[in-house]
């Protein structure tokens, strides 16, 4: 369903829960490494602050034991980071240690319009992983309304995605910018895509993705299948995969969807050839294999032929979506098909003018690796999130928002 935006709400004067993902990594100094998430939430809060709003934001932080401050784990970089991004004109008040009690609601209080309240780290407090219903009640408190614009979570049933928005039942409960552009991409764009529109899906375990293929299957007119997950395919249809990685309990599914691809519009693409090690090395004898993989060879990547003929198919598509790397592409050269996969969706974003849709996590960080993830149409901040709306599934962290 629609949901209503951050954009249909009226800020002046209000007090705005926003919900963001500020899970950041740092160095071992404690110094940020990669600051996109916050950057990312950046529009949004500044639309509060513009809107005559204050911004009262949290977000989770690595994996606290949830009994309480741990110095790891604070918010502390994140809030100098945020001040600096946003400038002095946008006073940051950062609450150490604490996400709920009286030195958050004096902060708060104290707040003017067009300044920022940042809480600590929400996983300080047992209630939030539990989506504690009094834990959530106490930092709705906090606000005249909510904005949830943390896709990465969105998937997870914890008290600041369900309990806080259902503690505020006539307040404002929207989508921000950040989400709401997710939204767009990965629910209303593939909802009716331009055709052909096709799947590439990766990754290790068919198991893994096997809601994602059905729930792909009667909507979309090609599925790519590399990575790992490939061989299960390849034996179930009789092919030698050598020691490639085998989900020996998921062979008859596979041969189902692929008996049930035969018999529909929708193709189950494989790859035809393959690249190899006896193991997993940098320094690995690395062979082609066609025509099946033979005994002490491991499919590690998508051959050349392969990515050669995926081009040539993907150039002419002008919706895909991509979740889940085809190889190995974390140890070179098994990277190769996957760098080459993500420079043909750039080109058919750019030459072609082709919806491209990247899901986040390791596929992610595969386009950014190969140098094209701002020549795509949309990469998701949200890997297990974005997983899951291709699942067709449904996520509590939207649900629990209003509708239009």
């Amino acid at each position: 369903m629609p949901t209503r935006s951050v954009r249909d709400i009226d800020c002046q004067g209000k007090r705005v829960l926003i919900r963001v993902d500020f899970n950041v990594p740092l160095d071992d100094t404690g110094a940020i490494l990669d600051d996109r998430r916050i950057a990312t939430a950046l529009p949004t809060i500044q639309y509060v602050l513009k809107g005559g709003g204050i911004a009262v934001v949290m977000s989770h932080f690595g994996r606290p034991a949830g009994t309480g401050f741990e110095q790891e784990y604070t918010l502390a970089p994140v809030a100098e980071r945020l001040q600096s991004l946003l400038g002095d004109k946008h006073p940051v008040h950062f609450v150490s240690g604490a996400c709920v009690g009286d030195a958050v609601t004096a902060a708060v209080s104290s707040a003017s319009p067009g300044e920022v309240v940042l809480l600590d780290n929400l996983r300080f407090e047992p209630g939030e992983k539990s989506n504690d219903a009094s834990f959530g009640a106490a930092i709705a408190l906090l606000g005249d309304a909510y904005v949830n614009d943390a896709f990465g979570t969105a998937h997870r049933a914890h008290a600041s995605m369900v309990a806080v928005p259902q503690a505020m039942p006539r307040a404002p409960r929207v989508a921000g910018l950040l989400l709401e552009k997710e939204l767009h991409f990965l629910s209303d764009m593939l909802a009716d895509p331009k055709r052909p529109f096709a799947a590439i899906l990766g990754g290790a375990k068919v198991s893994d993705k096997l809601a994602t293929i059905e729930n792909l299957l009667p909507r979309v007119d090609a599925i790519f299948v590399g990575g790992a997950m490939a061989y299960t395919f390849l034996h179930a249809a009789g092919e030698a995969i050598g020691e490639s990685l085998l989900e020996e309990d998921m062979v008859s599914t596979a041969r189902s969807l692929l008996e049930e691809s035969a018999n529909s519009s929708t193709e189950i693409v494989l790859p035809t050839d393959h690249q190899c090690a006896e193991r997993i090395e940098a320094n690995a004898k690395v062979r082609i294999c066609e025509l099946g993989i033979p005994k002490g060879w491991m499919g590690l990547d998508i051959g050349p032929e392969t990515e050669a003929a995926w081009r040539g198919r993907l150039l002419n598509m002008k919706t895909v979506i991509w979740n889940g790397p085809v190889g190995v592409f974390e140890q070179p050269p098994f990277d190769h098909g996957t760098i080459g996969i993500a420079k043909t969706l750039a080109q058919a974003t750019h030459k072609h003018h082709a919806v491209t849709v990247i899901g986040g996590g390791e596929t992610a960080a595969a386009v950014r690796a190969a140098g094209v993830a701002d020549r795509l149409s949309h990469v998701s901040t949200g890997g297990g999130a974005s997983l899951r709306m291709l699942e067709g599934a449904d996520l509590p962290g939207l649900d629990a928002l209003e509708t239009i």
